[in-house]
This record gives C-alpha cells, structure tokens and sequence, in this order.
C-alpha cells in the first residue's frame, strides 16, 4: 500500500478530537492543529482538547425517547472518542449525562496523544490552509479565528452568519445554604451515574419570584459593539435576562420551572418558582446554575443572584459571560460530504457547519473524519441514513433545510422534527394512538426506526467501529 498524505484538521475542540479519532480509527495519519495556548480565545479557560465552555451536560441519555440521546447511542456505536471520555468522566445528572468537564477534556487528550497515527501541532493556522494540504478539516467551531474567517468569507463570498450564545455561573458547593436548598431531581428522575437526587433547589415564592425578575431587568448588562448589535441569539440558549424581557412568566415556564419537585424544609408550601443547579466537576465542589446563560456584568451577577434563597453567600468559581459565535450558511456551502464547494479540499466540522450543542459538534466530526478517512483511502462512504440521528443532521447542514424552504438558516439542535416522518405505531386495538399516549409513542417510533436503520450504515468497513 502507498504512503497516505495525513489529513490536517484544524480545531482541537469536541469536533475535531472527534474527526482526528476517527480517521485514525481508519488507519490513516492526522495531524491536529489546535491554536491555544498560543493563541486564546473569549471562552476558553485551559489550553486542553475538547474544553468545554459552556454547560457540562450532554443533555438526555434517554436513547427510547429523545433524539439527543438517539444520537448518544449513534456516536457510541460508532466508537466515539466524546462518548466515551464521557461515559468515563460522568456525574449525577438526573436523566441527563452531565460529565466532570476537567477530566473529560484530560481524556480526549489522553487518548489522541497515545495514538501513534495522530499528531498534536500547537499553533494558529492562519488564513487558508497551505496549498499542499490536499485534505483538511476545519473544525474551529463558533470561535473561528479572524484570518481563517476572513479567508473563508472571501472564498466564498457569503456574508458571516452569527449569533450570541452565553455561559452560565459556577457555584461552590460549600457556600450553598443546604438549610434553604435541597437535593432532588424533576419526578426524582435517575439518570447515568444519579441516584434521583442530583439537581441542587432553591425556591422562591411569588414575592421572591418577581423581585428577582425586576432586578434581571433593570440589572446593568454587557454593551454590544455596533457591529455586533443586530446579531440574533441561539434560541436553545438565551441569556436569562432576554427570557425575562419576553414576559414575566418566561422564567417559570423555562429554567424556574417549579414543576416534579418537593421542597423538604416545607413540604406544605409549593415553591411559587425553583432555580436549579447541576454538579460540574466529579468531586462535587462545583455546581453550575441551570438555565443562567447571562450577559449581565459581573458585579450584577453577584449581587442579584445572591438574592436567590440558598446562595445568598454563594461564591463563585466562575461568572456568566457572553461571546460571538458564527457559522457557515452551510446548505449552499458545502456538499454532501462536507466540502466546501469553492474548495473541495476543505470540510468543514462542528458548530462552525450550523449545528448546536456539543453531541451535534462531535457528530459532525465524526462524519467529516469518515468522509475524509475514506477519500484517502480512495474508496467512498455512503452517508448515514436521514432516518438516524446523524443522518439527520447531515441532511439540515447539507440541503435538507433548503429544499425544505423555510426560511434562512440557523444553528440547530437534534431533534425529531430534522428525521423523515415516521408511522405512528397502533394500540392494542388496532388504532392510531392518540391523547397522552401519542407523544412517546412517536418518540420510540423514531428512534426505533434510527436504531434498524442506521446498523447497516455501521455495517461498512469505514462506519464500523
């Protein structure tokens, strides 16, 4: 067998420690280039692979009843270097995997740096990727920096796409007043590695309730540069403030969702709203609050949250912030195969491509890192099937979102309304479901169909594990 050319990708974040594992798995050299510590960035605190800045949960692992948890159970089949650094590094999370994020990030590495066929480059690759790179990843996520940005714009000729997505406050479990807080999770849900009992409460009644939402309101917030002022926000992701503007009763609705929850120092009184937090790290020192993305200034943060029962002496590991995520209008960009039409040597991965949150990230590198791995081997790869959760999220970033017209594109979350409608299955009387009874019953039916689907897909020599 020849000598194979190793593919570069660049962006040592979730998505590319994703591809650069992947095309390993394959057998074919890469090179991983990751900027930092070299070169910063707004959000990130380490120079580590696969930090993340944001929320430490993967969300739902509930692979019956959720598509992101379809997708968990997709990306473990396929060997996923995120799924099982995740897995190894998981916290009390209620039905979600929540994972110590220092250790997460320490394993991703770990395992890159043991395999022989990949190859660490700390430093920026500034403006496009040199001329004898024959195949790259770029996985630089939503904090690209400004050369390749500009580089890429230019190529392409397509205006910047962008929103803001916002991080969330950490805690220090020891300043938590238990005496006012309790342990217990929605309907007292077990999730990986939880035991029912694994969201910190603090309830407010109606009184508490509106005066902390008058404070997020009238709290003094971060100034937007004036080109940063009409850039919309991710929907999945809103700071706390935006969702109070939108009405009083938002907050009680979202994240202050009183609902499934049991206050033990005063079992006769429901909360009127509760704020949740959910541990961060394994040790269980730290504790994120849910829901609080925010872009107030720190000094407000402080002292508005300490108005919330339980963390009136709270202190805090870490303070809410705000940065300036962009991606790619990626149906008219990239082909089905993640290649940038203006430049096929190019693939693009992660958030840069339009999706959203973590999984979704590591998805997409893995289905680059595929398609890359199988080019070199001069053979190709037949994409997931539409009715699989990765599939399904190829389709929305390659094509599936235009030919559906509507509208312009946005990042997007999985979810079941990206897969191909499916038949709802029958009751036991031979009916269509209907009432109370429909709604899991389409979910199992979606991900029942994935699960059949998606194993001759994994079948293939290049999608096995």
């Amino acid at each position: 067998m020849s000598k194979i050319d190793p593919i570069h990708v660049i962006g040592g974040g979730l998505a590319g420690s994703e591809a650069a594992w992947q095309i390993a798995r394959a057998g074919v050299p890469v090179v991983l280039h990751e900027m930092r510590p070299l070169r910063g960035t707004d959000a990130h605190q380490t120079d580590g692979l696969a930090e993340l800045v944001c929320s430490n949960s993967f969300r739902s692992d509930d692979d019956e009843n959720s598509a992101i948890g379809q997708l968990h159970y997709e990306l473990r089949r396929g060997g996923s270097i995120v799924m099982q650094a995740g897995d190894s590094n998981q916290v009390p999370a209620g039905g979600a995997l929540a994972v110590d994020r220092d250790g997460f990030s320490k394993a991703v590495e770990a395992a890159l740096e043991a395999d022989p066929l990949v190859s660490i480059e700390r430093g920026e690759v500034a403006g496009l990727p040199p001329e004898d790179w024959a195949s790259v990843i770029v996985a630089t996520g939503p904090l690209t920096s400004p050369d390749l940005a500009s580089a890429v714009q230019g190529l392409t000729g397509e205006d910047e796409l962008a929103f803001f997505d916002a991080i969330a406050p950490i805690v220090n479990f020891d300043s938590i007043d238990m005496e006012k807080a309790w342990f217990q999770s929605r309907y007292d849900k077990v999730g990986p590695g939880g035991t029912g009992a694994d969201y910190i409460n603090c309830p407010l009644d109606e009184d508490q309730y509106n005066a902390f939402v008058d404070a997020i309101l009238e709290g003094d917030k971060t100034d937007f540069k004036e080109w940063e002022e009409n850039t919309p926000y991710f929907e999945a992701c809103l700071p706390i403030e935006v969702m109070a503007e939108r009405g009083r009763e938002t907050l009680r609705y979202g994240p202050l969702k009183p609902v499934g929850l049991t206050n033990p120092h005063d079992p006769d009184t429901k909360p009127y709203a509760v704020v949740q937090l959910r541990q961060d790290n394994a040790l269980g020192t730290l504790y994120n609050m849910v829901g609080f993305q925010t872009k107030l200034r720190h000094r407000e943060q402080t002292r508005i949250f300490k108005s919330i029962p339980g963390l009136e002496d709270a202190v805090f590991a870490r303070l809410g912030g705000l940065h300036r995520n962009t991606f790619l209008n990626s149906p008219k960009l990239l082909d089905a195969e993640l290649r940038l039409k203006a430049m096929p040597r190019l693939r693009f991965a992660g958030q840069v491509t339009g999706v959203e949150g973590y999984i979704e990230s590591a998805s997409i590198g893995m289905l680059a890192g595929r398609f890359a791995a199988a080019e070199a081997l001069g053979e190709t790869m037949v994409p997931p099937p539409q009715t699989s959760a990765l599939g399904a999220l190829l389709s929305h970033i390659t094509g599936g979102h235009l030919d559906a017209g509507k509208g312009s594109f946005q990042p997007m979350n999985i979810n079941f309304g990206l897969f191909p409608p499916v038949e709802l299955p029958k009751g036991p009387d031979g009916k269509r479901l209907r009432g109370k009874a429909k709604k899991p019953g389409r979910k199992r039916a979606y991900t029942a169909r994935a699960k059949a689907d998606v194993e001759s897909w994994f079948g293939n020599k290049l999608a096995a594990e």
